[in-house]
């Protein structure tokens, strides 16, 4: 880049010859209806970690990912050798020698000097998502690389390969001013700026946010907010709400780096927190109405759902579970937003779906044998799903019983409810439920494969209760959940992750009314995460997405098990209160609503909840206190 690249920017486009103008064929646009971001500008935490790159002779194990080994009919891009530079590659050929890894304050105006192969490093201070900028004075011709990720290593270095990214922005600069800002955005906490070649000084660095607008309470009135006593709640909170926005741009994203597609499944539980944190549910129409429009959709058998759209894959692959998640979130999209027209419109494609599964039901009414990706989740639980997936055919279950109840067709309830009893007599071997069976000499034989994710599962969609299995559910209650790594409890019955285990424990035991429990299994499963990047994980552990949308749930739990704000309906404006037995001494929030905002807060003493509250003209309220006080309201 020249110094003046940008000058259009700054002084207009001086007058040129005039050129033929090209028509181009009308386009029909669907109206936005989401928010537009607020593009704040995000300055550096700290920095100071700071080096020399080191040239190697040698690469032992050359990494590439597929952006450049895979670019074909079904992947779009440039062939490798088709490419100028490719800073992916020769960021390998260099090793950090760290002279420093001390932290200092940033401040704005303070230089940042790199001589040829030096690096510095920068601290966004949390994990977020945009356009990322500075101002770059050169004295030579400089080859500036820009490096980020979410996390920053055990090392100290920030690894562009961790999230299989090509996390590298290149620039090549004239000597000069430059002011530069990348016209993608990307995800990120960390920034290692690395000068290759030449010299330069660094100043003004900033992350230009691209995302759902603030939710500030100070600013916007009758905007959601939640602060709760116990700060750990309040970082829990804040790092939830930071997740959504970053992944609730105009559609629901399972993340805004690596991917940033509409995934199914992920949606289901970021949508809930649409509903907590904004009056109307309008990215979640704008979501399924992305999914209404195509008439049919390429590469897919027929009646099949993309496994994420758009963005959808041109290789044929599809994940048959997320396509059923998408019935289950539809009927609750259904009693978040009233709106019968989208639901109906997608009756077609409901049946369509079912009328795809029913060629793989065998004579016990199960699913057998799917093809391509059989998704549970994240876990050992993705090994077991050939050939009869017990976790599977729970979710068939619970998605024919939500088309029946949406369409008013009571025979796919009954036909739910059979499905249901099989997987009662064929999977659960007297302790767990089992996550499969084989086809054997023509025989289904169950397998001894247990998952902690498949127990959930049964008991999320109503396999299992309490009164049914009541030494199982005991089980999973007292000696299963987050310290289970430690305690190696029926080590035999693999382990769940985040997605989606994790998340369906809490939802379980907030249905049989576990709230302490819930407040410090949701620490335990999510603070550290919380504290080292501001963002909520895909997994427990980092090697994967630090920023994944579904995670953001923890908004919807707080609210509802916490705060005690247990069902808002802005459709039938109606508010239930459900007070907990918890240990907590104060709580407040807000929930908005299209006629206002519905606010809470309470604080105990020693034998009395005291309590206010404040719903829009013509709520409904109902109060159940099981929080072992006595109420008081305060008016």
């Amino acid at each position: 880049l020249g110094p003046d690249f940008d000058r259009w920017q700054r002084e207009g486009i001086l007058a040129a010859e005039a050129v033929p103008t090209a028509v181009q064929p009308p386009k029909k646009l669907l109206p936005r209806r989401v928010l537009y971001p607020t593009f704040t500008v995000h300055k550096p935490k700290r920095f100071g970690p700071h080096g020399r790159m080191e040239k190697l002779d040698k690469v032992q194990r050359l990494w590439k990912d597929r952006s450049l080994t895979r670019i074909g009919p079904q992947l779009k891009g440039y062939r490798e050798e088709e490419l100028a530079v490719v800073p992916t590659i020769e960021a390998q050929h260099y090793r950090t020698a760290a002279e420093s890894h001390t932290w200092r304050p940033y401040r704005d105006d303070a230089p940042v000097e790199l001589s040829e192969r030096g690096y510095h490093i920068l601290d966004l201070g949390a994990n977020r998502t945009g356009f990322l900028g500075a101002r770059i004075e050169c004295s030579q011709k400089t080859r500036l690389w820009f490096i980020f990720d979410e996390i920053i290593g055990n090392d100290g270095d920030v690894n562009f390969r961790r999230l299989g990214c090509a996390n590298i922005v290149d620039y090549t600069l004239e000597p000069g001013r430059h002011a530069v800002e990348t016209i993608e955005p990307y995800t990120m906490r960390y920034v290692k700026v690395v000068c290759l070649e030449g010299a330069c000084t660094l100043r003004g660095l900033y992350l230009r946010e691209y995302g759902y607008p603030e939710i500030n309470q100070d600013t916007l009135r009758g905007a959601a907010y939640f602060h709760a006593s116990d700060e750990r709640l309040n970082r829990l909170f804040a790092a939830g709400l930071s997740t959504f926005r970053q992944n609730g741009l105009d559609i629901f994203m399972d993340c805004p780096s690596r991917e940033r597609a509409g995934w199914l499944c992920d949606s289901f539980f970021t949508a809930r927190v649409e509903h907590d944190l904004a009056a109307r549910s309008l990215i979640e129409r704008n979501f399924f109405e992305n999914f209404l429009l195509p008439e049919r959709f390429e590469h897919l058998p027929d009646g099949m759902l993309p496994m994420c759209y758009p963005a959808d894959h041109y290789n044929g692959n599809f994940i048959p579970n997320w396509a059923l998640w998408f019935v289950v979130q539809l009927e609750e999209y259904l009693a978040r937003s009233g709106d019968r027209v989208m639901v109906e419109a997608l009756r077609p494609k409901v049946m369509k779906l079912f009328d795809y599964f029913h060629r793989f039901e065998n004579s016990d009414g199960l699913l057998e044998k799917l093809e391509r990706w059989v998704f549970v989740e994240w876990s050992a639980a993705n090994r077991f799903v050939q050939d009869v997936n017990y976790p599977t055919n729970m979710l068939y279950a619970a998605a024919l019983a939500a088309a029946g109840r949406m369409y008013r067709q009571p025979q796919l309830e009954a036909k739910a409810d059979s499905i249901r009893e099989v997987i009662r007599r064929q999977s659960f071997d007297g302790e767990f439920f089992v996550d499969n069976a084989v086809r054997k000499d023509g025989q289904l034989a169950v397998t001894r494969n247990r998952t902690e994710v498949c127990q959930y599962f049964a008991f999320f969609f109503g396999v299992a209760t309490p009164d049914s299995h009541p030494k199982l559910w005991a089980r999973l209650r007292d000696q299963f959940g987050p310290d289970r790594k430690k305690t190696k409890a029926f080590a035999e019955v693999h382990m769940a992750n985040a997605f989606v285990g994790n998340m369906l424990r809490l939802e379980l035991l907030s249905r049989y009314g576990r709230n302490q429990q819930i407040l410090d299994e949701s620490i335990d499963y999510l603070l550290y995460q919380a504290d080292r990047t501001g963002t909520l994980w895909e997994n427990v552990t980092p090697h994967a997405s630090c920023n994944h949308g579904f995670a953001s749930h923890i908004v919807h739990t707080l609210y509802r098990d916490v705060l005690g704000l247990y069902r808002v309906d802005k459709v039938k404006k109606e508010v239930l209160v459900r007070f907990g037995n918890l240990q907590l001494r104060r709580c407040q929030g807000r929930i908005p609503t299209p006629d206002g905002p519905v606010e809470l807060r309470w604080h105990k003493d020693d034998h009395r909840l005291v309590y206010r509250l404040q719903v829009p003209p013509g709520y409904r309220v109902r109060i159940d206190n099981r929080s072992g006080k006595e109420l008081q309201c305060q008016k």
